[in-house]
């Protein structure tokens, strides 16, 4: 089994919708009971986030293929592992299973403390229109976690675990750059581990990330373009709480700590005793000037 834990450049990350959610606007679900919307956390997750062009042999016809399986916002949690979809015109109007999968999983929680998503997907294939019998990738393991906590550093992180064929090929990937699979008569891929980001409140990963183009000649589909990303998370940290001014105010202007009050051998009277002694001198002060008085 190998494992890849990895981070790209934000450029090669704003493509992914992972990423775009990072700036997601204040009507996103939220959680916690804060008095604003900035006050509790946002999360979400998806196991497959599908955006293909499919056209269609002999028609001047594009179909778009817009697809999403466990797409979840906090607070909420997904397990469903088939995806199938329907386009008129291609596989002869048969229903296209673009994802199966033993286990695939999205959740997401929120609260006022923290914000934190996780996707998850094992033995899953993905299919396109046009390719039935082989698939466009299968991986043994993948997942991708983002967490934010108010006050700390969000946290995001990305795995693929064992092997990936890619149109029946078995591929070793690189975070260094994608990897080209092209197949004679088939298609060409390009396969990225996709990555992680962060700001100083939010968190974004994407376990993988492909551009296809797929030209299968059959089952009345021409040409497959587009983009499928594997297990995507994102999170954006609840607003920290505000410092107690109240109680910084009393601490700095109240009496003596105990400590101190041992250090110095006070308690509780010493500012009274002081007072007193204060007083006492400013009579003894005031005895002395009237008895010098009355002697002149």
């Amino acid at each position: 089994m190998n494992s890849n834990t990895f981070r790209m450049p934000a450029a090669a990350l704003l493509a992914t919708g992972a990423v775009a959610l990072l700036t997601a606007s204040p009507a996103s679900a939220t959680g916690g009971s804060g008095t604003g919307p900035a006050s509790g956390g946002k999360a979400g997750a998806v196991v497959l986030r599908a955006g293909l062009d499919v056209g269609l042999l002999g028609k001047a016809v594009h179909v778009p293929l817009q697809a999403t399986l466990n797409e979840v916002s906090a607070p909420a949690a997904a397990e469903k592992t088939a995806l199938t979809v329907t386009l008129d015109g291609a596989e002869q109007g048969k229903p296209v299973s673009v994802l199966r999968a033993d286990v695939a999983t999205a959740k997401a929680t929120a609260d006022a403390h923290r914000a934190q998503a996780e996707s998850n997907l094992a033995n899953a294939e993905v299919h396109v229109p046009g390719l039935p019998l082989l698939s466009l990738i299968r991986v043994e393991k993948v997942t991708s976690k983002a967490v934010c906590e108010a006050g700390r550093k969000p946290v995001a992180t990305s795995n693929v675990l064992g092997a990936v064929t890619v149109l029946g090929k078995k591929v070793t990937l690189s975070a260094g750059g994608p990897t080209k699979v092209e197949v004679p008569g088939v298609g060409l891929v390009n396969l990225e581990l996709s990555g992680t980001q962060t700001t100083s409140t939010t968190a974004a990963a994407a376990a993988l990330r492909l551009k296809v183009a797929v030209n299968p000649l059959n089952l009345n589909v021409a040409q497959v373009d587009g983009e499928v990303v594997l297990a995507e998370a994102h999170c954006e940290a609840p607003a920290a709480p505000a410092p107690n001014a109240p109680a910084d105010v009393k601490a700095q202007t109240g009496p003596a700590s105990p400590a101190g009050l041992a250090e110095t051998g006070g308690g509780s009277a010493t500012p009274y005793l002081a007072g007193g002694a204060l007083l006492l001198g400013v009579g003894g002060g005031a005895v002395v000037l009237t008895r010098r008085g009355r002697a002149s």
